[in-house]
């Protein structure tokens, strides 16, 4: 199998306390992961691990095959995109927001325009391109969040539970879309968020940490009836 991301033996800390531990974990290209847990178990200390804002304290991370540390930094961070609970938009028109990234990369202005605008109209937010980043709603600005991300073409996109602070009907409505975007794109993801209900409307597989701790990965349905011990049940019974 054509494994994207490999993690062996990976430990990270943070003030000389160790925030991770995962054993080992394989993401094939093209899958959609996500990753469960309750407040404050390291599930955003992967996200920026994988995105080498953290270094480990020992084991390794491999992205095509190539371990982090050997990556040139810039180029790296190229091949990423990393969206937030806040969307981190800049004082300017969606259309411009959107595009921004293309335009720190060089690309031309037609190209970063039309790959803007096809974003935008698959994020349903093309209707207010021209409209300030201030004066959008918490789901219209998410939205712009991800189409500015998915419009870097990125091969590996890092969703930190950028859907927590939406109303429900607002975030049911921007998960199915985004379930339905990465069903049909097949892009690398990794998304974070405590809600196993979620994890199982986004992703194909599902990685569960507790304690700092990679517990156990499977399906929705494996993880829901067969916890890999009494952490993982513990944490099942809290969300249902």
């Amino acid at each position: 199998m054509n494994f994207f991301i490999e993690i062996k033996e990976l430990q990270i800390k943070r003030k000389e306390r160790v925030a991770l531990e995962v054993d080992a974990l394989t993401i094939p290209r093209g899958e959609t992961l996500t990753v469960v847990g309750p407040n404050g178990a390291g599930k955003s200390t992967l996200l920026l691990a994988l995105a080498n804002l953290i270094r480990p304290a020992r084991g390794e991370i491999r992205v095509n095959g190539i371990p982090l540390g050997e990556w040139n930094d810039l180029e790296y961070r190229r091949r990423l995109a990393f969206v937030f609970q806040s969307p981190l938009l800049m004082d300017m028109t969606v259309e411009e927001n959107v595009s921004l990234g293309l335009k720190f990369r060089g690309v031309g202005r037609g190209e970063a325009r039309e790959r803007a605008h096809a974003w935008m109209k698959r994020l349903g937010v093309d209707s207010l391109s021209k409209r300030r980043a201030g004066q959008l709603s918490g789901g219209e600005a998410q939205r712009v969040g991800l189409a500015r991300a998915f419009a870097l073409n990125p091969e590996l996109i890092l969703l930190d539970e950028p859907f927590a602070a939406l109303d429900p009907p607002t975030r049911a409505g921007l998960l199915s879309d985004l379930s339905g975007l990465l069903a049909e794109d097949h892009r690398t993801t990794v998304f974070v968020t405590h809600n196993l209900s979620e994890a199982a409307q986004v992703g194909q597989r599902v990685a569960v940490i507790v304690g700092g701790k990679l517990k156990q990965v499977g399906t929705p349905r494996q993880v829901k009836l067969h916890p890999a011990d009494l952490d993982v049940a513990a944490f099942l019974k809290e969300m249902y």
